[in-house]
């Protein structure tokens, strides 16, 4: 997860410095459209990760098989289904995204190649829940290593080599997507796996492929969340700060992308082990990850948002050399970044929930951060506050504060509930 954070970086960067800021902020556009698709793919892959985990936890190898057949049924339909429909409308979704009319010709050249290639991006983000599901983290991490290197390589290629511009940098993505995709292929058909499917598992199965979605709904709802209000967002500061605002805020996506994606492969790591142990009855291990996944998101987080907030302008101009963008960006990046660590309880909570099973749960505190309190507030303080764009600003911190203080509350009735159920089938 730190080389996908890594090559996100990458590309934004080479797009800046080889296209030009507005690049930037045609990133910043095709963001919320980027996350819907890795919403739905998560979605398929954490909740069939989620089965396969508590399948094979108890001795349900051939369930384990036709939870993976079905959630490969259900990434290339639904991928399919986004492509075309992104494809038909492609204008008036950016638009409605928030593009302005100088940023909308670079953010089209971009999201059109992405959703050419769409199938093999959403089946790479699928599958990889489902290799670590089944205890091979190391394949897991090869797959995304293959996309995430392969991407930094053809990025220079095709922007500057083959003089594509922007298309150039989101050719270079699904190209190396593809080969990863390739990779997974061919792990799945290999000898390393116990979860080798046959046609007949890829048959839709009703009951399979309501549990999939519904443990998975809260990666959906986490994901899209982040979609819509970055959407929203987007049409505010399209409203109060026009391009620059827009520029600053694709620079900062990047910047909290690269924090939040290792914080990503922790909770991913955590998932499987968690459902696996649940499963399994072993309660202390389940405690064990709990506590660890904690503190290791925590020391991570508070780690990288130093960085950036000790050195704001060198990391901004790492993207551009724009004085006005770096210059306003150093106060907006520090106000966005220094809550970043108390996510670390958020993040957690929303996982141990889905690896559990408990969908609902996991849901409101998937929703929790980006929609029950980060979509009002940027309603209610630009405008009833008249803060305009700071009060877009800091309503990051304020989301992320308070939802993880309702979290913990929640997550420590969670913790007492297992322990109980440990102590009962303990007598």
């Amino acid at each position: 997860m730190v080389a996908n954070a890594l090559y996100n970086l990458v590309d934004t960067i080479f797009v800046g410095r080889g296209v030009g800021s507005l690049a930037i902020g045609a990133l910043a556009i095709a963001f919320p459209l980027q996350m819907l698709n890795v919403a739905i793919a998560q979605t398929i892959g954490i909740g069939a990760g989620s089965a396969v985990s508590r399948s094979l936890g108890a001795g349900k190898v051939n369930r384990a098989k036709c939870v993976v057949g079905n959630s490969f049924f259900c990434v290339i339909v639904l991928s399919l289904m986004v492509s075309a429909i992104g494809l038909t409308f492609t204008d008036q979704i950016l638009i409605f995204f928030g593009a302005t009319q100088t940023i909308l010709p670079y953010a089209r050249d971009y999201v059109v190649v992405l959703l050419w290639g769409l199938t093999f991006f959403s089946f790479a983000i699928s599958s990889n829940n489902l290799i670590r599901a089944e205890g091979n983290a190391r394949v897991a991490m090869i797959s995304m290593l293959i996309g995430a290197l392969l991407n930094i390589i053809l990025d220079p290629l095709f922007i500057f080599g083959l003089k594509l511009g922007i298309q150039g940098a989101a050719l270079a993505t699904i190209t190396a997507q593809f080969c990863s995709f390739l990779y997974i292929l061919y792990y799945i058909y290999g000898k390393e796996t116990s979860l080798k499917i046959e046609l007949r598992h890829m048959n839709p199965d009703l009951s399979i492929i309501r549990e999939i979605i519904t443990v998975g709904l809260p990666s959906f709802a986490r994901l899209a969340s982040g979609s819509i209000s970055t959407l929203l967002v987007n049409q505010s500061l399209r409203f109060y700060g026009g391009d620059l605002a827009i520029i600053i805020l694709g620079v900062i996506i990047k910047i909290t992308r690269f924090l939040f994606m290792p914080m990503f492969g922790v909770v991913q790591g955590m998932q499987p082990i968690a459902g696996y142990n649940y499963g399994a009855r072993q309660y202390e291990r389940v405690f064990e990850v709990l506590n660890l996944t904690i503190k290791i998101l925590f020391f991570i987080s508070t780690f990288l948002c130093l960085i950036m907030i000790l050195w704001p302008a060198k990391v901004i101009n790492v993207f551009t050399n724009d004085l006005q963008v770096i210059q306003t960006g150093i106060p907006v990046m520090r106000i966005i970044l220094f809550s970043i660590p108390v996510l670390s309880i958020q993040m957690t909570g929303a996982t141990l929930f889905q690896a559990l099973g408990k969908a609902m749960p996991a849901m409101v505190f998937s929703l929790l951060r980006r929609v029950l309190l980060f979509i009002p507030l940027i309603i209610i303080l630009p405008r009833f506050f008249q803060l305009g764009l700071l009060g877009i600003w800091i309503s990051y911190p304020i989301a992320d504060i308070f939802s993880a203080i309702i979290t913990w509350f929640f997550l420590r009735n969670q913790v007492q509930k297992i322990r109980q159920e440990a102590e009962l089938y303990a007598v």
